[in-house]
């Protein structure tokens, strides 16, 4: 029997003409009917107010490029991200959490020696980040890739910046030897605006919010057998750590910060423990 479109059972006359061969693609787009239209009956928008969406939304697509991901900012700055990531990354036990890859990852960045800086434009405090990478039981891990990044002193990620800084500037990778640790240079991380001259900036204005990120070192983590980890090192006592503007902090992943008694360089110590892959698999 046919259902025609009103209002009452708008849900209805929707999903009732899913013909999904994929159980879980019809599972997705019945939640998203549902919901969508949920959001819109509480809401009641105006004929104006839904074609200012539409033309958020086509804003925000077209304010992507191969150095800019605005969707990935929106879903950042929604707290959406964080929610994927954490439903798919449950870690409970001694496993080190994590949190958000965010926009400015960029694959393939150089290998260096343990112990070599990452610092190619020879700006901001000297730091120096080290731990140990082990499994639950505390066996440490050899082989274990550790892919580093953060913002230049000046906030930006070289990406944002191709004519100013050094190729790869704040970038490497570096693998852990037998009794896994690990040790670089790099400077002291500084608080750092999220892109703000696009939809979602505004999007952030109007709601009385700011783009403000604390200030944190970027890790992926990966070794065969083991979940790959993707999280971040915050500096205790720093700006925004309770209001960052994409959800990305998690209390365990603040450490101290602590300068050396002649003032020239900063310390950070933090260990990492990595998750067995179920079933043992890659």
């Amino acid at each position: 029997m046919a259902i025609y479109f009103e209002e009452a059972k708008s849900v209805e006359a929707v999903t009732s003409r899913l013909a999904c061969a994929d159980p879980r693609f019809e599972r997705i787009m019945t939640a998203l009917v549902r919901h969508v239209h949920g959001f819109v009956k509480e809401v009641e928008p105006t004929m104006d107010e839904w074609f200012q969406a539409i033309q958020f939304l086509t804003n925000t697509g077209q304010m992507c490029d191969d150095k800019r991901q605005e969707w990935i900012l929106l879903s950042d700055t929604l707290g959406v991200s964080m929610l994927v990531d954490s439903i798919n990354h449950r870690r409970p036990g001694r496993a080190t959490e994590n949190t958000v890859l965010g926009p400015f990852h960029v694959a393939n960045a150089p290998r260096r020696s343990m112990g070599d800086s990452i610092c190619l434009d020879g700006k901001g405090d000297p730091c120096f980040i080290s731990g140990q990478v082990t499994d639950e039981d505390g066996h440490p891990l050899a082989g274990a890739l550790i892919d580093v990044w953060q913002t230049n002193d000046d906030g930006f990620y070289n990406v944002q910046q191709p004519a100013v800084q050094p190729d790869f500037n704040m970038r490497g990778i570096f693998e852990t030897g037998p009794d896994g640790k690990y040790w670089f240079q790099t400077t002291k991380p500084l608080p750092y605006s999220i892109p703000d001259d696009g939809p979602v900036g505004v999007m952030l204005k109007k709601s009385g919010r700011h783009a403000m990120r604390p200030a944190h070192t970027h890790f992926i983590f990966e070794r065969p057998g083991y979940e790959r980890l993707v999280t971040h090192i915050f500096v205790r006592g720093g700006e925004y750590l309770d209001s960052d503007a994409v959800f990305g902090v998690k209390e365990e992943l603040i450490a101290d910060f602590t300068r050396d008694s002649d003032g020239r360089a900063w310390r950070c110590s933090f260990d990492i423990c990595l998750k067995k892959c179920e079933g043992g698999g890659a």
